[in-house]
Parts: structure tokens; sequence; C-alpha cells
């Protein structure tokens, strides 16, 4: 999915720094970027307090701002923008988060920040999203529908149902077109295949 047209209006006004662009930016994305914070974390077995979660989005925001919003700038407007800031939001929650690991800030204490919570077994949003890049590059080698399914799954998260509901594919037929797309990949020497679960 490429750039929206209003998505496409919102990045030219936030760039051309238009009145109220950055705040409906912020509006727009909040609710995304929290999302991102929250599933990265727990991703990682840790648990944020709400000071916390709060910190890693305005980290996120200034890092967008940040060079002359030098992060909108370097966008290609290949995918959805909001494909590109969940990989940008994670990257930098991520750096976050590890460089408190290093400062030995983290606890195993319910009320400390960052403290560690159970492992959720259900793959998140932001792990399928993480390596959007090298999935954009391997969906050349499939089917349109094999490509349309990827793509939906990996590139925008959407759950199997969703996927039924946009394509007409039948929901469990998903799966198995997920599985042909990997087993084409894999014979086509394509090794970041792997990374497609």
């Amino acid at each position: 999915m490429g750039l929206s047209e209003i998505d496409r209006n919102l990045l030219e006004r936030c760039l051309q720094r238009k009145p109220r662009a950055w705040e409906d930016f912020v509006d727009r994305f909040m609710g995304l970027v929290i999302h991102v914070v929250n599933h990265t974390a727990q991703a990682r077995s840790m648990h944020l307090a709400a000071e916390d979660r709060d910190d890693l989005c305005a980290s996120v925001f200034l890092a967008v701002v940040d060079n002359d919003f030098a992060i909108l700038r370097n966008f290609q407007g290949q995918c959805s923008l909001a494909t590109y800031l969940t990989v940008i939001t994670r990257r930098i929650v991520v750096r976050e988060l590890l460089s408190h690991r290093s400062e030995a800030t983290l606890s195993s204490g319910s009320n400390e920040s960052f403290a560690t919570a159970p492992v959720d077994p259900q793959p998140d949003v932001e792990e399928r999203l993480s390596n959007q890049e090298e999935i954009v590059r391997m969906l050349s080698g499939l089917d349109i529908a094999q490509a349309e399914v990827v793509r939906l799954y990996h590139l925008e998260g959407k759950s199997y149902d969703e996927i039924s509901l946009q394509t007409g594919i039948p929901e469990n037929s998903i799966g198995p077109i997920l599985s042909r797309a990997r087993e084409k990949l894999r014979r086509a020497g394509t090794n970041p295949a792997s990374n497609l679960r």
C-alpha cells in the first residue's frame, strides 16, 4: 500500500511547517506510536509505567522533528506512512529500551520502570513489520495473490480475518498461502524468507 492522499498532504504540510500541521500529525499518529511502544516493550517482556511510555512516545516524536524533520524527509513513499512510522518507532523504542537496560535501570519489581512482565506467546504486529525492507524486496518474486497476502500480513499487520475481508480469499486459505509463499522464496534461495513468520 502506497502513500495515501491524506498522508501525502499531511507530510507536505509538516515539511513546509504549515500552521497546525505538526499538531495534526501528532493527533493522527499518537495512537499508532503508543501501540508500537507498548507492543515493543511487551515483546521484550518489559512492563512500562505510564510515565515511561510517555517518555518513549516523546522520544519518538522528538526524533521525527530532529534535524528539520529528517526522518520524514527520508520517507520514499513506497509504503504507507503508518507502516514507515511503525518501523521507525520500533527502532527508536528498541534503542531506548536497550539503553535503559545497559544503564541497569531495568528491574523485576512491579513498581519500577521497565519491569519484566510475562512473555506474550502471540507474535505482535511490530515483529512482523520489523523486516519490512526485506519483505518489500521479496514480494517481487511472488505471484499477485501471494504478494498481496504477504504484504497485508507482514507490512500492514492485518489479521487473517482482515485479509480475508479485504481480498475475498477464504480465511482458512490465508495460512496456506503464506506457507506456499515462504516455500517459494526458500526455493528461490531468498534467505530472508525465514523472517516471514
